[in-house]
């Protein structure tokens, strides 16, 4: 609106008013802007958990075709420390990015969003050190009943899945990780554990790996290790890695990845890019010729 403030120039009060009623009044740009919509990169829904006592939040990325299909069934990727503010979003991200370019095979995402992450992702400890990291610590089995029992469960229902599993994380998810392959191997096909914090309960894993694994008599599984140059981490993966390779078990394929150009604060998404591209590379298409 375009006011002439010269008009009427025997009115000075009714000047002012105009002036005034200038700024007032509502600026329309040229073009009408278009309305806001939500920006939609998965789906998610709570889970109200007996086993944990809590409400838990899933978070889930649904590849590109799936909800095109009425058919397809995906493999399922599971993530703890898989919250908004967490891990979700750039795993999420690097899985599209994979999955449309070729270098990976579909799965759907679900990420766990954390609560109490000390207390899930930790096992018993009988180091002081380890107790005072949380108010709750050693809670691995009761998470991993919560998976089994509750979560699996409702992501088959909801979600038209195959019978593949898998698993990722990096630090005490990574120890988690490690820990659910050694006490309950059926539970995952896949183990993806990048910088994991094998040092828990003065490296118990480690120093119980060789035994569990060479004792290990059951369906062919997958796990991927990756450290970065955190020392004593680095250490103590490079050990199980040893460990793995003496043990040479024909139904664990393993890989060990050293990433000392990567620090425990940056390994995550690097060592994901690597893990999808080797274990989950999509079958090679034969040409018919």
């Amino acid at each position: 609106m375009r006011i002439p403030l010269s008009y009427p120039p025997s009115r000075p009060w009714l000047r002012l008013m105009l002036l005034l009623a200038a700024f007032a009044w509502p600026h329309r740009p040229a073009h009408a802007q278009s309305q806001l919509a939500a920006l939609c990169i998965g789906q998610t829904f709570t889970l109200e958990s007996k086993v944990l006592g809590e409400t838990r939040r899933l978070n889930v990325y649904l590849p590109a075709g799936y909800a095109e299909s009425a058919t397809l069934r995906l493999p399922v990727l599971y993530m703890p420390a898989g919250g908004l503010a967490e891990d979700f979003l750039h795993v999420a991200g690097l899985m599209q990015v994979s999955i449309g370019n070729g270098t990976m095979r579909p799965f759907l995402l679900v990420g766990i969003e954390n609560t109490e992450r000390r207390r899930d992702l930790t096992g018993p400890t009988t180091n002081a050190e380890d107790k005072k990291i949380a108010p709750r610590v050693g809670g691995s089995a009761a998470f991993r009943q919560f998976i089994r029992t509750e979560l699996m469960p409702a992501i088959r229902q909801r979600y038209r899945t195959t019978p593949e599993t898998a698993i990722v994380g990096e630090s005490l998810a990574g120890l988690f990780i490690v820990e659910t392959l050694m006490q309950e191997p059926d539970l995952f096909d896949t183990y993806l554990a990048f910088d994991p914090s094998l040092w828990w309960n003065n490296r118990y894993l480690v120093g119980q790996a060789d035994k569990v694994l060479r004792a290990y008599a059951g369906p062919a599984k997958t796990l991927y290790l990756a450290a970065s140059s955190q020392p004593d981490i680095a250490e103590d993966t490079k050990q199980l890695a040893a460990t793995l390779q003496a043990a040479n078990k024909r139904n664990i394929t393993w890989h060990y990845t050293p990433m000392p150009a990567e620090t425990h604060g940056t390994i995550y998404h690097p060592a994901a890019l690597q893990a999808f591209r080797l274990v989950f590379k999509p079958p090679a298409v034969s040409s018919g010729k």
